[in-house]
């Protein structure tokens, strides 16, 4: 596949797992520099998943969950938990999941997740 049909794989993939409204929200942006930085991270993130290997879309949901909360990145872990409908990442596997964070990166950073999740679950009315 070329760079084009790369992308055009990536964008598709982005769209399926997050969601139209929040993709449209992130490229609306008409300044020429964000359309460039919105492809970039669509061709780096977003290609990752969409070229196929052994992982698959729930596997890489998770690994993405594991690693932005690790890594104490809220606002991208929340994108993420709230998208696991899309992806097959249950409620139950992202509980035992935030275990494993806190085991291994840090109360902290579990801790944070957690407040995440409890909230996400708030707004669905699935409790915590």
């Amino acid at each position: 596949m070329d760079e084009n049909g790369q992308l055009e794989a990536a964008r598709a993939l982005r769209r399926e797992m997050l969601g139209d409204a929040y993709v449209d929200r992130a490229t609306a942006d008409p300044d020429p520099v964000s359309a460039q930085f919105q492809d970039y991270i669509t061709s780096m993130a977003w290609g990752v998943w969409a070229r196929g290997g052994a992982l698959s879309p729930r596997d890489r949901s998770l690994l993405v969950l594991a690693m932005t909360a690790a890594l104490g990145r809220m606002e991208e872990f929340r994108l993420h938990a709230s998208s696991t409908a899309r992806t097959g990442v249950t409620d139950a596997e992202i509980d035992e999941l935030l275990f494993q964070v806190a085991a291994y990166c840090g109360a902290p950073a579990g801790i944070s997740a957690r407040r995440v999740v409890k909230a996400l679950r708030a707004e669905r009315g699935s409790g915590a």
